[in-house]
Parts: C-alpha cells; structure tokens; sequence
C-alpha cells in the first residue's frame, strides 16, 4: 500500500479508502490510485484485513432448495446486492430439514461468516428460542414471527387475495386452489388460503371445499398431480390459484394434457413471478411478491447490523410492495405481448424494541 501512494503521488489513508470504496474520493485521485495498483499488481491482503477488522467479508444465505426458481432467483438478487457493497455471499441449502436448519443457527461455520440471512421452513414458533444468537441474522419468510432478528417478509394475504378477487373479475366462478397444506396454521400455505379464502368472500362466491387441492412440496411435479386429480375426478373449474409458480407450471402441463383451454376454459394464476412465466405457453399471469425489493431490503439490513456500535437499533419488520402481473393465461394480454400489471398491494415497515443478546 506504501508502494502504491508513492507511485500515485498521495497518502496511505487515500489508498485504503479507494481499497474500501469510500464515496468521496475525486475522480483524478481515484484514476491515479487504481492505474497505480494496477502497474504494480497490488492485491489486498485479505487474512490481515480480517484480523483487523474482525470481518470476514462473508455473509450466508440459508435457503431451502435451489432447485425452486424462486429461491434461486432470490439468491442471485442477495449476491447482486451484496456485490455491489463489497461482500461475498455463502449459500447453504437446508432442504426444509430441521437438523439442518438448526445447524444453520448454531452449527461450526457460523464463525465462518459475518452474518446470516434465513428463509426456514421446518423451523416455527414453538422455535423462537433457537433464533436468539450473538450474530446479526435477518429472516425471510412467514414460517416464523416474533423472533429478535430483523424480517424481511411478504404481504401474502393481501396478494392472495388480489389474485383470487382478479380471477372473479374476468367472470370466473369455480375458482381452484392447488398447494394447500392441511392442518397448517403459520406459513406461505396457510396464508395464502387465507386470501383465497377472503377473495371468495368479497367476490360473493361461496367456499367450496372440493375446489382446494392439497400439495406437499411445491414442485412442477405436484401442481400437475394436484390438478391433473381434480380434472379426473370431474371437479367443476374455470380458474386456477397456484400458490407458487413452479406449481402453477405444473398445472399448465397438466392442462394442456387434459387438451383444456388455457385461458378460454380455464384461467390461471401463479405466485412468485418467476423468469420462467414470462416463457410459457401461454406466458403466466402471477403475483410479484417484490423478491428483487426483499433481496436488497435483506442484505442492507444485515450489514446495517454488521456494522453498528453502541446501543442495538430497534428490529425492524419489512413487508416489500407487491402487484398482480396479468399475462396470456388470464387472458390479460393477447399472445405475445409483455405482461400488464393490474393491482397493486403497498408493503411497509413496523418497528420492534431489540432484545439485547448475552
């Protein structure tokens, strides 16, 4: 770094904020410095940083299964993001197993990152004792509330809601459900019915239970089971709610197999608003949930606790905006337009007193 000022014509401490990605650096300054590291190939000495700093410039992202293109698409908006404020992101897969969630929490690689950004699914609310740790986390999801961490969440009642009430606007009456998860009382599951359950209400059509299909993992493979059943077993429908899209793919398939009319016979909508809706046939109408704005909100959350001295800040609960984005299989564009966003839902913050850890 000595090397480096000298041949730059300027201090140490202008070196290392350029190394760090300080803002207020004149642009000659920087242009001088970087041409400098690079005659000399100077690298930053990583392992000195650290011990320095005590930071190992890693933070972890703990999801259940990448094979889902919504956590796969999570995953790559959290890297972006941390990208661009200079971290690295390690990711663990926990497959929805609760050993392996638990470890996430307080297993031996903890050490190995600065913080920890976790979406669960097998863990819950009789777990929140599990999520008072001495690292900053941050959680995703609807599978647990209440903990002393940062939430970043989704607004699925709401948005359930708009699907299922969009649905009834287009006319339709028989309005299917595919996904529920009997018996759930927290979760996207349990959540998501619910909306549906409220659009019905407010659409004045009845709750009819023949209409609900149960789901276990929400997998291509399950929607087409799910709704390929329904149509066997001669269930009136002229709509369909997927609560996720990889299920909503899945009924398509199974609606092309059945040689229905997607959307002249029946309609049909997903959740999550995943890259693959825009290229099916026809192109999926679904519910963003603001996954790009829940990524960003994550990250910045999580480093905002990395970084903090004194007194822990209050926690705080993000709910992200979310919108309907109606495409061909609702009928609310002709074939191949680009979608058109039809509702919006508005997120928002709440603010919670800290628990202070230890």
């Amino acid at each position: 770094m000595h090397d480096v000022a000298q041949r730059a014509g300027v201090s140490i401490k202008t070196v290392s904020n350029v190394v760090n990605g300080y803002p207020y650096i004149r642009a000659a300054t920087k242009e001088r410095v970087e041409a400098a590291i690079e005659e000399l190939g100077y690298r930053v000495n990583m392992s000195a940083r650290n011990l320095r700093t005590r930071r190992t410039g890693l933070i972890t992202l703990a999801v259940p299964e990448l094979s889902l293109p919504y956590f796969a698409e999570l995953a790559d908006a959290v890297i972006s993001a941390a990208d661009a404020a200079g971290w690295t992101v390690l990711i663990e897969q926990t497959s929805a197993s609760r050993e392996r969630e638990t470890e996430v929490l307080s297993g031996r690689r903890r050490h190995l990152t600065d913080g920890l950004i976790f979406s669960p699914l097998a863990l819950g609310p009789d777990d929140i004792d599990l999520f008072t740790v001495d690292f900053p986390i941050v959680i995703l999801g609807e599978r647990v509330f209440d903990a002393p961490a940062d939430h970043v969440t989704m607004n699925n009642v709401a948005a359930a809601k708009a699907a299922t009430l969009h649905l009834a606007s287009l006319g339709r009456r028989r309005i299917a459900l595919i996904g529920a998860h009997e018996g759930e009382r927290v979760g996207s599951a349990a959540l998501r019915t619910e909306g549906y359950r409220a659009g019905l209400a407010e659409a004045g059509l009845p709750f009819d239970p023949e209409l609900v299909g149960e789901a276990g993992l929400w997998h291509r493979s399950t929607g087409a089971e799910t709704m390929s059943r329904m149509l066997d077993d001669g269930v009136e429908l002229d709509a369909v709610f997927a609560l996720n899209d990889a299920l909503a793919l899945g009924a398509l398939h199974a609606l092309h197999a059945h040689q229905i009319d997607v959307p002249g016979k029946v309609a049909l909508i997903g959740f999550d608003d995943v890259d693959d809706a825009k290229y099916s046939v026809p192109t999926l109408s679904s519910v963003d949930p603001g996954r790009d704005q829940i990524a960003h909100t994550a990250v910045e959350l999580l480093l905002a606790r990395i970084g903090a001295t004194g007194d822990p800040a209050p926690f705080r609960k993000v709910v992200p905006d979310s919108r309907i984005v109606g495409r061909e299989s609702t009928g609310d564009v002709a074939p191949g337009e680009q979608g058109r966003v039809v509702d919006v839902q508005q997120g928002g913050t709440e603010e919670v007193a800290p628990i202070i850890v230890g």
